[in-house]
């Protein structure tokens, strides 16, 4: 069972794991009976989930055992996976894009500094074409790509900026303390647990609140919650994880600061070192500087005053949405504090399991059933990406189990 139940949560399709079960298991089994085996467990698994969420809630918990980190982490996302409804017989019917929802949790070791460890932004925030690589996908990802607010990436490569950011300046902890960790903090090993489900955002939230208990996240001296801005995200740290600190990505600002230096430049080096500017002021923690120069450049432009909305390329546009955003997440976003407390301050980890999570759900002739089908894939995918060997174990311990029969069966004769 278990081995049905790991390839298929691994692969691209139950057909293709039902192929590799016969040519690596010598196991004759049809990826029809992989798919109702799939369901079956992951719905099993998603209400023992729920469950336990249930206890939670309702403060019938077990006292965590896990040790409490050093660090804790949580990034919070979103994917969309494409669904259609069930129990319409043969063929595709009431198809659309539904949202899931993924959580990363992970523990990580790391110092405290005295002064920001890293005033200068990382080379890989300087280098152009891999900055414009980086606003493309996520654009795509979050399915809001214009590929006329971005320059074209060959471009950027012959025309590269050639001004550098300004040489990083030693800071006390690097002249008094050399042997201390450098920031950003490390990840501990095989800390990752991970949650998804295609339940709202509130339910979503109690389920991340769980886990993070279970793991005794908050017994942690400092951690993060992380998340692309998204209102949704700060309402449920305020009301599961106060006692972590807020962190909007930076990838996210960036990402609005480069698309906004795109649509108020005229040529691709202007548009660089605009872009630049503005992203370093931000690394710095010096937001509210971004802000008033984004607002003087839209006091600056004709109102518009034709019928309709903007076209979402107007730089008339691109600006208010750019200001709202940095606006609603400006308190989240004093990154140079946050690297003094050691903190990460990229959603990094949670943006690569996203990318995990899709490989298997995600495609343009794939459709799960909403929601059996969808919940069940994600409990099993979300499994085998976790480190704690969650999936071998639900099968172990699970009602009806040969291999758990037995060993009850030695435990009383034992007796």
């Amino acid at each position: 069972m278990f081995h049905i139940l790991y390839t298929t949560a691994e692969v691209k399709s139950h057909n293709k794991a039902a192929k590799l079960l016969d040519v690596l298991d010598d196991l004759s089994i049809s990826g029809r009976h992989v798919n109702r085996l799939a369901e079956e467990i992951g719905l099993e698994m998603a209400a023992q989930r729920d469950h336990a969420v249930e206890g939670y809630v309702h403060h019938r918990r077990e006292p965590p055992t896990a040790p409490a980190p050093e660090v804790a982490v949580i990034g919070l996302d979103g994917g969309r996976v494409l669904t259609r409804e069930s129990g319409q017989g043969t063929g595709v019917h009431g198809q659309g894009w539904k949202e899931d929802k993924v959580a990363c949790l992970q523990t990580m070791k790391g110092a405290t500094f005295s002064a920001d460890p890293h005033p200068e932004p990382p080379k890989c925030f300087l280098d152009a074409p891999k900055v414009d690589e980086m606003v493309r996908d996520i654009q795509a990802n979050h399915g809001a790509r214009q590929e006329n607010e971005l320059p074209q990436l060959e471009e950027l490569a012959l025309e590269k900026a050639t001004t550098p950011a300004s040489p990083a300046r030693p800071t006390p902890d690097e002249t008094t303390a050399a042997a201390k960790p450098a920031w950003p903090p490390k990840r501990t090993e095989n800390s990752r647990t991970c949650v998804a489900t295609m339940q709202d955002c509130h339910a979503f939230g109690k389920m991340v609140a769980a886990e993070a208990y279970r793991r005794n996240f908050h017994a942690a001296p400092c951690g993060a919650l992380l998340g692309d801005g998204g209102a949704w995200i700060w309402t449920q740290h305020k009301k599961w994880f106060s006692y972590l600190t807020p962190i909007a990505d930076f990838v996210h600002p960036l990402t609005y600061l480069y698309v906004t230096a795109t649509a108020v430049s005229a040529n691709v080096s202007g548009r660089w070192q605009q872009y630049v500017g503005w992203m370093t002021q931000c690394w710095q923690g010096d937001v509210a500087d971004v802000i008033a120069d984004l607002e003087a450049r839209l006091a600056q432009m004709e109102p518009h005053t034709g019928p309709g909305k903007l076209p979402a390329t107007d730089p008339r546009e691109v600006l208010r949405r750019t200001i709202g955003y940095l606006r609603n997440n400006q308190d989240h976003m004093n990154y140079a504090e946050y690297r003094k407390q050691g903190l990460p301050v990229t959603s990094s980890m949670v943006e690569s399991l996203i990318k995990e999570i899709n490989y298997r759900v995600k495609g343009t002739e794939k459709f799960w059933d909403n929601p059996e089908g969808a919940e069940a894939i994600l409990q099993l995918r979300a499994a085998v990406l976790s480190d704690d060997n969650r999936l071998r174990t639900f099968i172990m311990t699970r009602p009806g189990n040969a291999t758990r029969c037995h060993e009850e069966t030695e435990h009383r004769q034992a007796a």
